[in-house]
């Protein structure tokens, strides 16, 4: 027992930007998208949690490689190799996708605090916002990092929560490995939002300047001393990846069965907000199931939203050439904590503009989807590049996992398009 015990914590502790780039993936935005999905179409979108795990996986690993073997995060190795017009328009593509998405999951969780406390969501939204900038703003890398690390245990309450449901475990296996397919708009754009919500370019930025920022933790304060990385570095970064994203598809799997199970089943195939959903499960699944979906929302949100503020922040500073990490106290990286003030300022802002929270978390993650494909075009070019990798660059199957990943997103966006225009 005894010996188990230490195997985990040992493995535990050797997880790091993986686990938390798997967990903040799972944010109110895609709890939300997760949950109009199960109340849409039932189990029938469950593969999707399978088929998208290889794909986001490949993708997280490139972006991780990049970043410990270049010593640079994505936006800084693109400055380095693209004109400044493909560096800029990766950061406008980023941007848009964030802010947005910031004020979903703001909102989202403002909307659970409501239904929890009976206080109005609108004092919630910017008590939120103040409480992450100042936790970005005055702690240390290493110190949110083991924050992060513990809040990623709030997503475990969406697996507990399925049981509660009593789902149709027979009609659960169909959905699971046969793939159902609708030629509508709205079967379509819920796909888009899964693809969008799960493989989000986010991520790409987030993952490889946190493998950066293990590196400064650890001393390397420069570039020249980051470049390179040992075969047993990769090894540890493939491990953390490939369990991060795990963790992230399994928690997807489970609130969309969850979904199926309550709202679907019972007739209930719209809803507005996720506190809706989470409201919707009491009298179907029970007290346990209400409150395990409801604090699992508040844990995702203060993970997601610190992650979405600092990719912004990291891909800015990086593509300006600025100083910028977590380890560096404001007064030295003025720009660098200037972005994540800004963007979260501006995802505040569209809070107060009168916005349907569930519209809002929902075409977050369409939105996601859509403008994600041309930066997954930069991820694969970059690191199937022996001038940027070196001996590190893509293998066969990574290299095709990632081209995959790009068309099969564009082509999922492309027919949401055709099919919304034909409706």
């Amino acid at each position: 027992m005894f010996v188990l015990q230490g195997r985990f914590r040992r493995f535990f502790s050797n997880l790091g930007p993986g686990l938390i780039t798997g967990a903040a993936d799972d944010d109110p935005s895609g709890i939300a998208t997760y949950s109009v999905t199960g109340a849409a179409f039932g189990y029938s979108l469950l593969w999707t949690a399978f088929f998208s795990f290889p794909l986001m996986a490949a993708v997280q690993i490139m972006c991780g490689r990049l970043g410990v073997v270049t010593g640079l995060g994505l936006a800084g190795v693109i400055r380095v190799r693209y004109p400044r017009w493909i560096l800029w328009g990766a950061c406008a593509l980023l941007l848009t996708a964030n802010i947005v998405n910031i004020a979903a999951d703001l909102g989202g969780m403002a909307d659970v605090m409501q239904l929890l406390t009976g206080v109005r969501s609108l004092y919630w939204t910017p008590a939120y916002a103040l409480l992450l900038v100042c936790l970005l703003f005055w702690t240390s890398y290493r110190l949110i990092a083991r924050i992060f690390k513990w809040l990623t245990l709030a997503l475990f309450a969406y697996i507990a929560a399925a049981f509660f449901a009593h789902p149709d475990w027979s009609a659960v296996a169909r959905a699971t490995l046969i793939p159902h397919v609708q030629w509508t708009s709205a079967y379509w754009a819920t796909l888009v939002g899964i693809l969008g919500t799960t493989i989000s370019p986010y991520l790409f930025f987030w993952q490889a300047a946190e493998e950066v920022e293990e590196d400064i933790a650890a001393g390397k304060s420069t570039v020249a001393l980051r470049e390179g990385a040992s075969n047993r570095e990769l090894r540890r970064l493939r491990n953390d990846v490939v369990t991060g994203m795990f963790f992230s598809n399994l928690v997807m799997y489970f609130i969309i069965l969850t979904a199926a199970a309550t709202l679907h089943a019972h007739g209930n195939t719209t809803i507005s907000s996720a506190r809706e959903a989470a409201e919707a499960l009491r009298p179907l699944a029970g007290n346990g199931a209400y409150w395990l979906f409801s604090l699992g929302l508040l844990g995702a949100g203060m993970l997601g939203v610190p992650v979405l503020a600092g990719s912004c922040a990291y891909a800015i500073a990086e593509a300006a050439d600025w100083v910028g990490s977590l380890e560096v106290h404001p007064p030295l990286a003025h720009g660098f904590y200037g972005v994540i003030a800004v963007a979260m300022g501006l995802g505040l802002g569209l809070d107060y503009m009168g916005l349907n929270a569930v519209k809002m978390l929902f075409w977050s993650a369409v939105l996601n989807g859509a403008l994600a494909p041309p930066l997954l075009v930069l991820v694969v070019l970059l690191t199937s590049r022996a001038d940027v990798m070196g001996e590190h660059r893509n293998g066969v199957l990574l290299r095709w996992l990632g081209w995959a990943c790009a068309a099969v997103m564009l082509i999922a966006t492309v027919i949401m398009l055709v099919t919304a225009s034909a409706a």
